[in-house]
């Protein structure tokens, strides 16, 4: 099935609603996997204030006002992909990603990288089957609320270039 949203720019007053996406979809995905500090962090308050400073480097997809899905790239990076629970298996997380690789190309970057939380098996597989290559797992600041907070993770690369 393919998605029938296009990507598009973000829109500000879309924050609220992309912000309880992002909290439902990170706890269903990451509540069991993550370390009890973070689950902490990791308030609806956090991810509106993450997604308001993002500003042109976020895009969605989805009805103007509910959007379904989101990327969000920065410096040579896959910085956020979520999508709907609806939506996963539909194909518009692929649609987002390679939007978001274009934004990259189009930087100047040629070989791409993103994380991905160790015990992510969803994810993982979905990067993989889009071209994205284990480098390995690494020691990451993740962005809180209080300040950085070590985890490892895996890091995935892609060539762009």
């Amino acid at each position: 099935m393919a998605p029938e949203w296009p990507v598009r720019r973000a829109d500000a007053t879309e924050i609220p609603a992309l912000a309880r996406l992002w909290a439902e979809i990170w706890r269903a995905s990451h509540a069991s996997i993550s370390p009890p500090e973070l689950i902490r962090l990791r308030t609806q308050a956090s991810f509106h204030d993450r997604l308001a400073a993002m500003g042109e480097r976020l895009r969605v997809a989805g009805p103007a006002g509910a959007p379904i899905g989101f990327c969000a790239v920065r410096e040579g990076e896959i910085y956020q992909l979520f999508v709907s629970q609806a939506e996963q298996g539909s194909g518009l997380a692929r649609l987002l990603l390679e939007d978001g690789e274009a934004r990259l190309r189009a930087a100047g970057t040629k070989l791409a990288i993103l994380d991905c939380s160790i015990g992510n098996h969803r994810a993982t597989r979905f990067y993989e089957k889009c071209g994205w290559r284990l480098r390995g797992e690494e020691m990451i600041a993740l962005e809180t609320s209080e300040g950085p907070l070590p985890l490892l993770t895996r890091i995935f690369e892609k060539r762009l270039a």
